[in-house]
């Protein structure tokens, strides 16, 4: 007897709270492309004119290729016939759904080459322009006229300093665009145990540039999450003769976990929630605000994420100069790292408990929830 697999799917659809896209060849040949609901993580595909279909996480892939191509919804499956060929859409969602892409797919996962609306290439160039307009006023204050090497962290942060750089260029800044850091293997420090990942971090990480000495560096990427990884290239440039290292970052603080693939599980590991410990209870009120905090309290937290970076400072990109800067702006897209507004409910759930557990023992003015 076939399987049903418009049936089969709807189960699993309506079994999952999380992000699912996935390729399934069954016993018999049949192909299915299936993504969940929740639309968190992309699914393409490509019908070309020489008679393949293809399938892949990111568009980027069909590069070169002609035909045509687009993205199976959320709460599709596509069916290949393995005899036949022929191809079915179905839909095995039940109910419409607030359907969101991941935003760390637009600003880190996503290859830059991928193209939603526009390329994930343009959008972090801008990014950085936006963030050297943020950039130029502070670091004439703080620098004065010494030269500063803009550099990005390697395989991440290149399309943020860029635009940086391009835009502080116009500034009439004194820069040049230089990478002082380079990895040694490509093996991710992002996943795992803490200890083992600093492990990992001092030895995936060199200094590029044997001439550092007495260098202001600005440093650019696309987030901070922990902190781990900033701090160990921060100690690094200063062991290497660097007079002082500055961090930009392309979006704003990291504020809540994620569990849809990321690997950060709690909030406490995050850098916002090691500082927001230290801040006074009037203060830790006013950052639970999170994407609508003031920029007063943003420049207390940036300062003292810094300090615990050992950098001289940091620029977060504010949480709405990165909605203006995305193609599609909230539309369609989880912000969830920055507003706490979880994707899913057993996400938002579980991520309440998290926030509950880490603020009992700490004093909070009693409106701060109010």
């Amino acid at each position: 007897m076939p399987v049903n697999h418009q049936r089969l799917f709807r189960k699993i659809d309506n079994s999952i709270d999380g992000a699912v896209s996935a390729l399934l060849l069954d016993g018999e040949g049949n192909l299915i492309a299936f993504r969940n609901r929740h639309g968190l993580r992309p699914l393409e595909f490509m019908q070309t004119d020489d008679g393949f279909l293809l399938f892949a996480s990111e568009n980027c892939a069909f590069s070169g290729l002609q035909g045509k191509a687009g993205e199976i919804l959320p709460g599709h499956i596509k069916c290949v016939n393995g005899k036949t060929g022929v191809c079915l859409d179905h839909s095995v969602c039940d109910a419409r759904h607030n359907t969101r892409l991941c935003a760390y797919e637009t600003l880190y996962l996503g290859s830059p080459n991928t193209s939603k609306r526009q390329s994930h290439l343009e959008t972090r160039y801008n990014i950085g322009v936006a963030l050297g307009k943020l950039i130029a006023p502070r670091l004439a204050a703080e620098v004065g006229s010494a030269p500063i090497i803009v550099s990005s962290m390697p395989r991440t942060g290149g399309p943020y300093a860029d635009g940086l750089f391009a835009s502080l260029a116009e500034y009439g800044a004194t820069i040049r665009r230089h990478e002082v850091v380079a990895t040694q293997f490509s093996q991710r420090t992002l996943v795992g145990i803490a200890e083992e990942r600093r492990s990992l971090i001092a030895k995936k990480y060199c200094v590029a540039e044997k001439d550092v000495a007495d260098s202001s560096i600005l440093m650019v990427d696309e987030a901070l999450i922990r902190g781990d990884t900033s701090r160990a290239v921060t100690n690094m440039l200063l062991s290497a003769g660097a007079k002082a290292v500055h961090w930009a970052i392309g979006s704003p603080p990291i504020v809540a976990p994620n569990y849809y693939g990321i690997g950060i599980d709690t909030i406490d590991e995050l850098a916002f929630w090691q500082v927001w410990r230290t801040l006074s209870p009037e203060q830790r009120k006013q950052s639970l605000r999170f994407h609508n905090i003031e920029q007063q309290m943003l420049r207390i937290i940036e300062s003292k994420i810094a300090a615990c970076i050992n950098a001289a400072g940091i620029t977060y990109l504010p949480f709405q100069v990165l909605v203006s800067a995305l193609p599609q702006g909230h539309d369609g897209i989880d912000l969830s790292p920055f507003t706490f507004e979880m994707p899913t409910p057993a996400g938002q759930e579980r991520a309440n408990k998290n926030l509950k557990k880490l603020i009992s023992d700490l004093p909070l003015p009693e409106s701060a929830f109010a």
